[in-house]
């Protein structure tokens, strides 16, 4: 099966037909017609741009060579406004559909897909907290492409403390005013768009995060002048090197408030999940491309003798074919638990997105760095040189454990907040998913491994900080053993599928006996994953 295929394939056996209307046929033709834009105009500039880079000239950003004309040809198909309504411009297809998308331009490029990527977002937040008057006027720029957008929040000493931000918003005689400096601003300027809105978080009353308003800053004025924000520097990152990563600074920016004063952070949390399963997926492009990658070259690759004195190519190795086998496992079980959080998000399961969300961030990052480098091990020498794109794709996933939330702080969350919040109903709605898969299927060994992750929570409680690690790798655990359970009954003509379940079923129940040790012995075991 192709990329596109597991995608669609994936997200069908996510349930998305509970989506209000969902329709797999056009959402089959939507990707087969984007993957093969992709395929054209935006994954020849992937290498190029990261040798090149961003230029920071005259105080603007320039983006590497074939960059401005890929994204003038994105824009002009319409891709920008995807998943806008049709009454801004948009094409109104959803947010599944826009992940499916998101995915396949990840792998293609993820530096421009991070580029381009906030509009949705921008978009969905727009559309839930700023007046009719402003998302007639900001939303239709941004659907059509002639915008662009960012999320200004990290300052330096408020990274995942929000409650620390300094940059503060003063209101006057001619409206308010933003002074300030961010950090990590990604696309705080190019040369792509016409404009750009910047979303900024902003000080308006008193310390702590219920001082926070939120604010829209153009990057150009109405009457043609530039704003009072410039680019300090870029940084010189690990990877995304076409992704221009900036340090923001606002003087006397003219601003203008969105939603009420003080609600700037529950704005934020309007789009978090979408923002954090776009995450995941971005760590599941990079290991669904470097899986591709290791499967071809080992297939053509010959190494060796088979045992009749045949040559032997790479992938007849059992090292080999263990290697890739783990792979392709983790790239479909990250994928597979991204879009099931999505699927109760667009279904309205909120508790259960809440719960899943933080995991499957985790484990699509995790998937991303993991597949990545076993790709590199399968390629030998070749793997570390650049014209294979894997050494390129190991720099670019890093990042996915870190923006976003750093995967600690998602692992803490899902250990206080999945746990305790509500009288732990987030938990609950994840444990009785889990169940009614056991249920389906009969499966006692499944409902006795979810029996032992619920006294593992109730011991967790007790300790979160300590525990959250632990607590997220069991709980990724048993959503991949429910999805290989399901795998296993429900797929028996897949013979890939067949061929990879009961290896992955072993692996990650491993992992779910290996957190019973804490609750049998207290010692927190070292996980294998």
């Amino acid at each position: 099966m192709s990329v596109l295929d597991d995608s669609l394939w994936s997200i069908e056996f996510a349930g998305a037909a509970r989506i209000p209307g969902w329709d797999g046929e056009l959402a089959r033709e939507v990707l087969e017609h984007f993957s093969a834009f992709a395929t054209d105009r935006i994954a020849p500039l992937n290498p190029m741009g990261d040798l090149q880079g961003c230029a920071l000239v005259k105080g603007r950003v320039q983006l590497p060579d074939g960059f401005v004309a890929a994204y003038q040809h994105l824009a002009a198909g319409g891709w920008q406004g995807l998943s806008a309504p049709e009454e801004f411009g948009g094409q109104g297809l959803g947010p599944v559909i826009q992940a499916l998308v998101s995915e396949v331009f990840s792998g293609a490029c993820h530096s421009l897909q991070m580029v381009t990527g906030l509009v949705p977002g921008a978009i969905r937040l727009l559309r839930h907290v700023a007046t009719p008057e402003q998302q007639a006027r900001l939303i239709p720029p941004l659907a059509s492409g002639a915008w662009l957008a960012t999320m200004c929040l990290t300052e330096a000493g408020a990274g995942s403390d929000l409650s620390a931000i300094r940059t503060r918003a003063t209101e006057g005689p001619q409206g308010w005013t933003i002074s300030g400096e961010k950090i990590f601003i990604s696309g705080g300027d190019q040369d792509a768009s016409e404009n750009i809105l910047h979303l900024v978080l902003a000080r308006t009353g008193p310390e702590g995060t219920r001082g926070l308003s939120l604010f829209a800053c153009l990057a150009e004025l109405s009457d043609g002048r530039r704003n009072g924000v410039r680019v300090e520097r870029l940084e010189h990152k690990m990877g995304l090197h076409a992704s221009p990563t900036c340090h923001m600074v606002f003087e006397d920016c003219a601003a203008e408030l969105i939603g009420a004063p003080g609600q700037g952070l529950a704005a934020m949390f309007l789009l978090m999940n979408h923002a954090r399963l776009d995450v995941a997926l971005q760590g599941v492009a990079h290991a669904a491309r470097a899986h591709a990658v290791a499967r071809a070259y080992a297939g053509e690759r010959q190494q060796g003798r088979l045992p009749d004195g045949g040559a032997a190519m790479l992938s007849q190795h059992a090292d080999v074919h263990r290697m890739l086998d783990d792979m392709d496992r983790r790239t479909l079980a990250a994928r597979a638990l991204a879009h099931t959080a999505l699927v109760a998000l667009e279904a309205g399961d909120d508790a259960l997105a809440d719960f899943m969300t933080p995991m499957a961030k985790v484990a699509g990052s995790e998937a991303g760095m993991r597949v990545t480098e076993t790709a590199m091990q399968v390629l030998g020498g070749y793997g570390y040189l650049h014209e294979y794109g894997l050494e390129q794709a190991y720099r670019d996933a890093r990042i996915c454990a870190i923006y976003e939330g750093a995967n600690g702080i998602h692992a803490l969350t899902l250990a206080k907040r999945g746990l305790g919040h509500a009288g732990g109903a987030q938990a609950a709605a994840f444990a009785y998913y889990i169940e009614q898969i056991a249920q389906q299927h009969a499966d006692r060994s499944l409902s006795l491994a979810l029996k032992n992750w619920k006294t593992l929570g109730e011991k967790v409680c007790a300790a979160p900080e300590e525990n959250a690690h632990l607590f997220m790798q069991s709980s990724i655990a048993l959503a991949e053993l429910a999805f290989w359970h399901r795998v296993a009954t429900e797929c028996p003509d897949n013979h890939r599928l067949q061929a990879l379940a009961p290896v992955a079923q072993r692996r990650v129940a491993n992992i779910v006996e290996s957190c019973l040790q804490f609750v049998d012995t207290g010692n927190v075991p070292e996980l294998a994953v």
